[in-house]
């Protein structure tokens, strides 16, 4: 289980461009199909992710959606209030993880049976605070979920040893333990909503996916918990944790107050508008974000210690993040109206207007996503937990006023405000921290976004001349803009060198060796 120490300085350069010649067995090649694995599994846990939701939508009401949404809302700020980084601390840690694992394991036990107990006491409080008297069984219900494994996967009684598969970057088994979960949650909501027409399909479908990811966990890995109460041990992994813990706090704050004060001002049918515009808006963006910080963070911590290797890779990981974001953040924004329409109906047309902004903010999330895991490979997570603190101020100063004058839109907006000014503060500091090159990291970024805003142009200009587009077109326009996107930015690579081809080229010959 222990992991290899990364390359001397000075090493790592020619091993990487050794590497991305000939494929082999280095640290590049094992991110790149780490990446292959997680973006696969990604993209299959997004397909029936849209899939579920499309056939939820049609089913259920968006009140539905909004009464779940509260419920995972109280869950999710008792859980991330709670976090203690630990999860991190032992990815980051180079040698010698085993011995805290029962440590790691006993504290998120309790911490996971203590929210448990909150959450069902505090139910009734929290569905009077939302004016959701129906909320309160449902957040008893889900508080199991915490049992299982919560969010994360490896708190409760869940098998801590699946960590593992993202410190070792053995995401083949990493892709199997998910999968089991994924499939889970699809089969049993749409079969409950079929069967019930309630919220209810949601929660039965949540409790599946976490209670078969739970089985499946200890099945495909040996480690078994035993209780362990070292304090110093527990300790010495907390120091790394509490700016994580800190992070998180402030990551929910700023990711989860939108909702919050949607909820109370708006209640609960009006949040389910603006979380299902949140979630078809951003699901690219969530899963570029979360491709990048399961094989990126344990893959600079492999190069915490090279300077030059870090500043390539994550030079690397932003112009792929770059170049794939933008065109579906593009495409989402200008079709938007188009996709609710065919796909979920004129009852969800109110949404539209939201999910356009909320686009960009998925956008910029994205981007600013490759910085995260930088600032805590180097061991200076503080970095993120500072400019979180900026992002939270200006979501705190916006939110209330513009959802009071705006709705869903205002709101929308005020997250767009409060992530871009997060975005430009990060992008400073992890050019000073990685020693990027700034006309660099701006041709990385600015290549794809010319190619980006030509490409949503041109839809806009064919979308003004067709009188309603039904599946068809909506088709053709999806392909067009591939197609345009794609062919600007071969001009690119033809006279500026942007080298996205190459990049494209470089992750797909390390499949050669997969193992």
């Amino acid at each position: 289980m222990n992991i290899n120490n990364a390359p001397k300085s000075g090493v790592i350069k020619k091993a990487l461009t050794d590497f991305l010649k000939n494929p082999g067995k280095g640290l590049y090649q094992r991110a790149v199909r780490s990446g292959i694995w997680v973006f696969g599994l990604s993209i299959f846990e997004r397909a029936l992710s849209v899939v579920k939701l499309v056939v939820l939508a049609r089913i259920l009401a968006p009140n539905d959606f909004g009464l779940m949404g509260i419920a995972l809302l109280a869950m999710t700020c008792l859980e991330t209030s709670s976090q203690t980084g630990l999860q991190q601390a032992l990815i980051q840690k180079k040698e010698g993880t085993e011995k805290y694992l029962d440590v790691a394991w006993t504290f998120l036990l309790i911490r996971n049976l203590a929210i448990f107990a909150l959450l069902f006491i505090g139910a009734p409080y929290i569905a009077k605070f939302f004016d959701a008297p129906k909320v309160t069984p449902i957040m008893r219900i889900i508080g199991i979920f915490l049992l299982f494994g919560g969010p994360s996967g490896i708190g409760g009684f869940a098998n801590i040893g699946v960590l593992y598969f993202q410190k070792e970057l053995e995401f083949n088994k990493q892709f199997i333990y998910r999968l089991s979960g994924t499939l889970a949650d699809f089969a049993i909501s749409v079969t409950a909503a079929i069967v019930l027409k309630s919220v209810w399909a949601l929660v039965f479908g949540l409790l599946a996916g976490n209670i078969a990811r739970f089985f499946v966990g200890y099945k495909i890995h040996p480690y078994r918990p035993r209780l362990n109460f070292d304090f110093d041990r527990a300790h010495e992994l907390f120091r790394f944790g509490r700016w994580v813990l800190a992070s998180n706090i402030l990551v929910f704050l700023v990711t989860q107050g939108d909702n919050i004060v949607v909820g109370k001002l708006l209640g609960a049918t009006l949040l389910g508008f603006y979380q299902m515009a949140y979630k078809f808006s951003n699901a690219p963006a969530r899963e570029i974000t979360h491709v990048i910080s399961q094989v990126t963070f344990p893959a600079y911590s492999k190069l915490q210690d090279n300077p030059e290797g870090l500043r390539q890779a994550y030079l690397k990981t932003l112009q792929l993040t770059a170049f794939i974001s933008i065109p579906l953040a593009g495409g989402i924004f200008i079709l938007a109206p188009e996709f609710t329409r065919i796909f979920l109906g004129d009852k969800w047309i109110l949404m539209v207007p939201a999910m356009q902004v909320l686009a960009l903010v998925g956008l910029i999330g994205s981007i600013q996503a490759t910085t995260g895991p930088v600032f805590q490979a180097v061991g200076r997570p503080n970095i993120d937990t500072k400019w979180q603190v900026v992002r939270l101020i200006v979501l705190a100063t916006t939110i209330y006023p513009l959802t009071l004058l705006w709705g869903m839109l205002g709101a929308s907006i005020a997250v767009l405000a409060s992530i871009f000014v997060t975005f430009l503060g990060c992008s400073v500091m992890v050019i000073k921290v990685t020693g990027c090159d700034i006309r660099s990291y701006n041709k990385v970024v600015a290549c794809p976004l010319v190619a980006g805003l030509f490409m949503v142009a041109v839809i806009f200009v064919l979308k003004g001349k067709v009188n309603t587009v039904g599946l068809w077109f909506f088709v053709l326009f999806v392909l067009l803009g591939f197609l345009v996107y794609v062919g600007f930015i071969y001009i690119l690579d033809k006279f500026l060198h942007y080298g996205a081809w190459l990049l494209v080229k470089r992750s797909f010959d390390s499949l050669r060796d997969v193992e």
